[in-house]
């Protein structure tokens, strides 16, 4: 027979939002597979499609980081580490626009997307070891600044596929 008071002894598996550096972290992971996939990818279609993801996703990032994120942590963080991190994204922001203009078919496409690659693999390697090991030990609210981070995101992919509707049309 079924013993129902067993029941209170089983762990029960609790479901928590992400806060903001799990989706920070979560994006990281995201853009370095795309990264990954490019690199082994052989053909011209291929390429364009992960390349676009790719920078979709950069952009998206770089807004949340930008708009929300670092203005939380920013003085506590420190200057030089925010300073560093707010030009590399400087730099992300330049070669993005650029291979924008190429649409795939320059010659130093896949260079310029590797280069890209090659720096924005630095910045998450010193945000993950730097910037987000000291911002978590803040008195933050990171799940409540991660549901303004998805809430921001929705926003930003809803206005990057009409763009894309626009560009189709």
């Amino acid at each position: 027979m079924f013993d129902w008071f067993s029941l209170i002894d089983t762990p029960i598996a609790v479901v928590t939002e992400p806060d903001a550096i799990d989706l920070l972290k979560n994006d990281h992971d995201s853009v370095k597979e795309l990264f990954d996939q490019f690199k082994k990818a052989n053909d011209r279609r291929s390429k364009a499609k992960l390349a676009g993801q790719a920078l979709t996703e950069l952009k998206i990032h770089a807004v949340l980081e930008e708009e929300i994120f670092y203005p939380a942590v920013r003085h506590r963080v420190g200057k030089d580490v925010m300073n560093e991190a707010d030009e590399e994204h400087h730099l992300a922001k330049v070669l993005i626009a650029e291979l924008e203009e190429m649409r795939v078919r320059g010659d130093h496409f896949d260079a310029k997307f590797n280069v890209l690659a090659e720096n924005v693999r630095h910045h998450i390697k010193e945000e993950e070891g730097e910037m987000l090991p000291k911002a978590q030990g803040l008195d933050i609210d990171f799940v409540k600044l991660g549901q303004r981070m998805l809430r921001r995101r929705e926003e930003l992919m809803a206005t990057s596929a009409r763009k894309k509707k626009r560009v189709r049309a």
